[in-house]
């Protein structure tokens, strides 16, 4: 079954197409973009699960190593260690670009994320039975863990070569945080799980912002109960969203590259209010990404989808 509608599909494709012609990519220009993600993604990954660090504040913990006042310690921890799990994440996407997702590499990835908050539990699943706050879904029975993890990785073997990649990594990140193996770090384990699958085919690092948590909430619990379409969307987003800014940053400037902006300044423009391209955007109906919690988007997106609304209505007739 597929759930990434094709429109969605092909323009996710061209993009990353167009990153892989501008390859090899400039190091001095890759190695800032590597450095502003892993700040993004540890603040955004660690704030969705309740992290107290505003992004600068954790920009300063791992670059400048300073403690901030009035802030837990725990929290200060936590942002250490997520950075390293993306350092090693990436050391695994340069030395082998397919390395092979395994039981001992999410156990691994966990064991880096809370090695410094919960030593005994780094890298071991959980003994006892969970409760989920706020979540319909209840995580199955401790000991069936270890078999629901084998059963796992033996799904992801036989689908890597038959679904889409976005819709795989969409469904490993749920089935993950579905079983919820370990008792504490199992999103954060699951979204950098998530994002090795894309990274091993070139997408860039992958970050939901932290401005999307109650709708990411929404489409997970969604798909708990069978609907994975609103979380296939929604990851390819944020997929999106990182192709973007990569092509916007490392695009040279001798070649002609769209100019995003808000949609306020779009809909001055165009037929469309600034409210009904919002909506657009969040449907992933339009091109557009997010800065904060502002959708930017272009004349040329606006065109294309006008263009696309037109062909499938006289599909339609």
């Amino acid at each position: 079954m597929t759930y990434l509608s094709p429109i969605v599909k092909k323009r996710l494709e061209e993009k990353l197409t167009k990153l892989n012609k501008l390859r090899p990519l400039p190091k001095s220009a890759i190695q800032k973009l590597r450095e502003k993600f892993q700040i993004e993604m540890t603040y955004n990954s660690n704030a969705i699960e309740g992290n107290s660090l505003t992004l600068k504040e954790t920009f300063l913990v791992i670059n400048e190593g300073i403690t901030v006042k009035g802030k837990p310690l725990k929290d200060h921890l936590e942002a250490k260690d997520h950075y390293a799990a993306l350092e090693y994440l990436y050391d695994l996407i340069d030395k082998n670009k397919k390395h092979t997702i395994s039981e001992m590499l999410i156990q691994n990835l966990h064991q880096i994320i809370i090695q410094e908050t919960d030593k005994k539990w780094a890298g071991r699943y959980r003994n006892a039975n969970v409760i989920i706050g706020g979540a319909k879904h209840t995580p199955p029975d401790a000991l069936q863990v270890p078999q629901k993890m084998i059963n796992l990785i033996s799904w992801l073997k036989t689908q890597k070569n038959k679904i889409n990649i976005i819709e795989l990594s969409a469904l490993l990140h749920h089935k993950l945080v579905h079983i919820h193996p370990f008792f504490d770090g199992n999103g954060r384990t699951a979204r950098l799980t998530m994002n090795l699958l894309l990274m091993q085919t070139g997408y860039p690092l992958v970050i939901i912002l932290k401005n999307d948590r109650k709708k990411y909430y929404d489409v997970l619990g969604k798909a708990d109960s069978g609907k994975y379409e609103p979380l296939v969307k929604f990851i390819a987003q944020s997929v999106e969203r990182s192709l973007d800014i990569y092509l916007k940053t490392l695009t040279p400037a001798t070649i002609k590259q769209e100019k995003f902006i808000s949609l306020t300044e779009i809909s001055k423009t165009t037929s469309f209010s600034a409210k009904y391209l919002n909506l657009l955007a969040r449907q992933g109906k339009l091109e557009a990404y997010k800065e904060g919690r502002n959708w930017l988007t272009s004349r040329e997106a606006v065109e294309r989808y006008l263009k696309n609304r037109t062909r499938q209505r006289k599909k339609g007739k």
